[in-house]
């Protein structure tokens, strides 16, 4: 029977598997021919008869767990073989057959796919505290599968800031140069120790392992350390009623080594004067007198423990103070004491108001406690109005004069409360018990004239009426001092403008009318006065009175002249106006109305403005002639001005219309303009000041040229001619015209042309067919200036006044347009009176 070596037959992988274990698995080793173990080397005879066991799997888990074993092939050949995944038994699950299967020999190279290990763990090191610096506390060991770089082993601590350092080659841990162990600050140390392989290819990538461990330092103690006393400062109380014998305290030390601890002996070094002892071995204080044999209240002490060898010698020592007060028993109460014992009363009588700062001195308050030490301190305070007095002590030990001073003397008010009343409280600070007791302060207050007298406003405000008669009461005014007896009495007077027609009695404040006083609205409407409230003493406070006439409709309402003379123009009303001089509404309202016309339908009056116009039928000036007798063109009217008052006062005034149209004022401007500024001549000043004005400066711009032209030429200048007005002759009958300066179209000039009379204010002239029939008016009067009398009339060129040598006054005469005349003669009167010394050169 031919027999063939099977080596590996399309087995394409044997894999292990473990889980949950930080290392991988692993075969055994196994010789040439061995049938137990990782089946790298194996033979097979062909004739093998199927299902046969031909070999053993054998692997094992670094951590102990249990592993499983499989086997697979690759997809093109034939899986031969079976295994058992529990025990590895492989068996042989088809026939073989030598000629189609060739020897195959696979040699695998090492991958860093091991990491390091460490052994023998776990790591702890016992080192006493006194180790010297650089000695060996411990050694690691870490080891790696692999082959190469891969199995290398590198150690390095994982705190760089440890007092230990590690040998990266054999794991040797040292403490550190300079390093010192201390048991008593730190017991235990943990070192974490790294190790890390040198790493290699691991699936086409470069691996590095690493592993870690903690090592545990135990640090041993060592007798280095002096005794320690706990529980410090000491203090101890020894009470009146304490035996002799009796332990105070107990002082308690122990052997700052704490490893190995040394006996310890208790002693008293100095301070006792032989009134205390203390326990050597316990370090209990006790008290050797009784407590009213001791002759101090305060003891220091001074114990010392001693530190004991094994060997019975002594070690080391330390020293500690003890404080011992003697306490007296807190079975007194403070008490207040005045000057014949024991007292919980004391009353006081005072001015109110006392100086800040001031001491009580008629209280005679002493305050004790007969304790000793601690029980005789207590504190003090009143209770009672906060902030008005302050006791000083606060705080007392054993016995102290009470003292109380004012600290807000403008709470001490006798207005406000006639008596005061405080408790005095004395409190224990530091005693359990809290004893404490009380006493009553009663301060009563006396008055002082410590008020000035109040009025209850600031203001006071009357209204009477102007026929008043004399003596008649205005207001009542009332100022109160709180004050009692003679500085509350108050007494009243007047002062300042407008009190003189007032009186004010002295003692009720009644402020009334002056017996003579004569009041009137319309000279004066308003008072106003001062009127002052004092005391005895002369303190006083001020009020301020404003009385109001009302007013009584005792004027009738006024006409400037009793005949009024106005120009209308159809379809422009004209306005009469008279003045009411009471003070106040509606006596000073005035109503108009026309209370007797001929014709009675020609004329409508507004009743509030006084404006009056042609009744919308009537619209031309024929139309006006035709129901008036005679077509004439002056109207008189007799118009009512009433007030509103009660009773009602009315006057009455005649008033004489002269009426035109505004075709016939258009032919003439002039007319127009002196109508329109007939009640108002600064009107027309202002149009010839301003026509002046610019003549002057075009004159002072030329003359000014004129000059500099000859100074640069070096010419001599002409000499000036002066220009004598000639004299005017009698004003005429005039027509003004509206002319306009061709150079600059701003300055407005007017000239007088002769025009003949015409006495028909009907006739078919263009310039005055419509204006109606007036009376001639007589010439203006002449005004005298100081160089002697002049006329003045009209300029035609430059539009001012030129006064006119004196002539003797012409003759009236009938002039073609009465309005016209009319016009111009009012005109030039009040021109007269205000340019009467101005005269114009040109």
């Amino acid at each position: 029977m031919r027999r063939c070596r099977w080596a590996a037959l399309a087995l394409g992988l044997l894999r292990l598997c473990l889980a949950q274990a930080n290392f991988a698995p692993h075969f055994f080793d196994n010789g040439v021919g061995s049938t137990n173990g990782n089946m790298a080397l194996f033979s097979l005879p062909e004739d093998t008869p199927v299902g046969s066991h031909v070999y053993t799997l054998n692997g094992t888990d670094p951590e102990g767990d249990p592993i499983s074993y499989h086997i697979s092939f690759d997809p093109s050949t034939r899986s031969v073989f079976s295994v058992d995944p529990t025990f590895g038994n492989i068996t042989l699950v088809e026939e073989l057959d030598r000629e189609v299967a060739e020897k195959v020999v696979i040699l695998v190279t090492d991958a860093n796919d091991e990491a390091p290990r460490f052994i023998q763990e776990p790591y702890v090191a016992l080192v006493p505290e006194d180790i010297p610096a650089g000695s060996i506390i411990f050694k690691v060991h870490a080891v790696d599968r692999d082959t190469g770089s891969g199995g290398s082993v590198t150690y390095f601590l994982q705190n760089l800031h440890s007092p230990f350092a590690v040998d990266r080659h054999s794991g040797v841990l040292r403490l550190q140069a300079g390093a010192t162990l201390d048991y008593e600050r730190s017991r235990t140390h943990y070192i974490t120790v790294v190790a890390k392989d040198g790493g290699g290819r691991l699936h086409g990538a470069d691996v590095v392992f690493s592993a870690t461990t903690t090592v545990t330092v135990n640090v041993e103690d060592v007798q280095d350390m002096a005794p320690v006393f706990v529980g410090t400062p000491y203090y101890g109380y020894v009470y009146e009623d304490t035996l002799p014998g009796s332990e105070v305290l107990k002082v308690v030390a122990m052997d700052g080594d704490r490893g190995k601890p040394n006996r310890i002996l208790y002693s008293l070094v100095n301070g006792n004067d032989g009134a205390f002892e203390i326990n050597e071995t316990s370090g209990a204080i006790s008290i050797t007198q009784s407590p009213a044999q001791l002759q101090r209240e305060v003891y220091e002490l001074h114990v010392q423990v001693t530190e004991m060898s094994p060997a019975g010698s002594p070690a080391a020592q330390a020293t500690v103070p003890v404080t011992i007060r003697i306490v007296d028993l807190n079975n007194h109460p403070p008490t207040f004491y005045g000057e014949s014992g024991p007292q919980n009363r004391f009353e006081l009588s005072m001015n109110e108001h006392p100086p800040q700062g001031e001491i009580l001195r008629g209280l005679k308050i002493t305050v004790n406690d007969s304790d000793q030490g601690a029980n005789a301190k207590f504190n003090l305070q009143l209770v009672g109005p906060r902030g008005i007095f302050r006791v000083v002590p606060q705080t007392v030990l054993n016995e102290a004069q009470v003292t109380i001073i004012v600290e807000n003397s403008a709470a001490i008010d006798f207005e406000k409360s006639k008596v005061l009343t405080f408790k005095l409280l004395a409190v224990e600070v530091n005693t359990p018990e809290k004893f404490s007791s009380t006493a009553d302060v009663v301060i009563q207050l006396l008055d002082t004239n410590d008020n000035v007298p109040k009025f209850d406003s600031l203001y006071y405000v009357a209204r009477i009426p102007e026929n008043a008669p004399g003596g008649s009461s205005v207001v009542a005014v009332t100022a109160v001092d709180p004050d009692t007896g003679p500085w509350g009495e108050v007494k009243y007077s007047t002062y300042g403008t407008g009190a003189d027609l007032f009186l004010i009695h002295p003692s009720t404040g009644l402020i009334y009318t002056q017996p003579w006083a004569s009041l009137d609205a319309e000279a004066t409407a308003r008072y106003n006065f001062y009127v002052k409230a004092e005391d005895m003493e002369g303190k006083y406070s001020v009020a301020e009175v404003f009385i109001t006439l009302l007013d009584v409709n005792d004027h009738p309402p006024q006409f400037g002249k009793s005949v009024q003379k106005k120009t209308m123009v159809l379809g422009t009303p004209v306005k009469i106006e008279a003045i009411d001089e009471d003070a106040e509404e509606p006596n000073n309202l005035v109503d108009y109305s026309i209370t007797h016309a001929e014709p009675a339908n020609v004329f409508d009056i507004n009743s509030h403005t006084g404006e009056i116009w042609l009744k919308n039928s009537i619209r031309s000036l024929d139309a006006l002639h035709n129901i008036t007798p005679g077509r004439d063109c002056l109207w008189s009217l007799e118009v009512q001005a009433k007030d509103r008052g009660s009773p009602s006062f009315s006057t009455t005034a005649l008033l004489k219309i002269d009426i035109t149209d505004a075709e016939t004022l258009s032919r003439s401007p002039m007319a127009a303009f002196l109508i329109q500024t007939k009640d108002n001549p600064m009107k027309a000043v202002g149009v010839l000041a301003g026509t002046m004005a610019t003549v002057v400066a075009i004159t002072v711009l030329i003359s000014t040229a004129t000059f500099w032209r000859n100074k640069k030429s070096n010419k001599v200048l002409p000499m000036r001619r002066v220009l004598r007005k000639r004299p005017s002759p009698a004003p005429r009958t005039i027509r003004i015209e509206w002319l306009k300066s061709k150079s600059t179209k701003a300055a407005t000039k007017f000239m007088l042309k002769e025009k003949p009379p015409n006495e028909n204010c009907n006739n078919n002239s263009p310039e005055s067919s419509l204006l109606p029939r007036a009376p001639a008016l007589p010439p203006p009067p002449s005004v005298a200036p100081s160089t002697g009398a002049a006329q003045w009339t009209v300029p035609t060129v430059s539009g001012s006044l030129t006064p006119q040598p004196t002539q003797p006054p012409p003759k009236p005469k009938t002039m073609g347009s009465p309005v016209q005349s009319t016009l111009i003669s009012e005109l030039k009167q009040k021109f007269e009176k205000k340019s009467v010394h101005n005269k114009a050169y040109f």
